[in-house]
């Protein structure tokens, strides 16, 4: 299993808009909402656009290409639970916000 690897401080984000970060070779969508943060997958499974530039509304962020809604919690697609992208485990130690991307 990898290591948490350290995306930012927690006052690097802003409420409900994403950034992308590389994290054990994998581009990460991180997000914060009401504080508490998420990370899935940042390329959309359609065209590979960024879903960390997506429109974040409550727990779905919209992608900016072709409007396919992913929950940032379990990366699920919101018109075919089906379908998926990966989520990450976060976690914030002291002021470092870390992602675990899995090898």
């Amino acid at each position: 299993m990898s290591e948490f690897e350290t995306v930012g401080k927690v006052s690097d984000f802003e409420e409900n808009v994403g950034q992308a970060f590389p994290v054990n070779g994998r581009m990460v969508a991180v997000f914060k909402r009401d504080g508490e943060f998420f990370a899935i997958d940042d390329l959309c499974p359609h065209m590979g656009a960024s879903l960390a530039e997506g429109h974040l509304d409550g727990n779905t962020v919209t992608c900016p290409w072709h409007a396919w809604r992913f929950c940032i919690k379990d990366g699920t697609w919101e018109d075919n639970p089906r379908v998926k992208v990966d989520a990450f485990e976060v976690r914030v130690e002291g002021e470092d916000v870390q992602v675990r991307v899995n090898d």
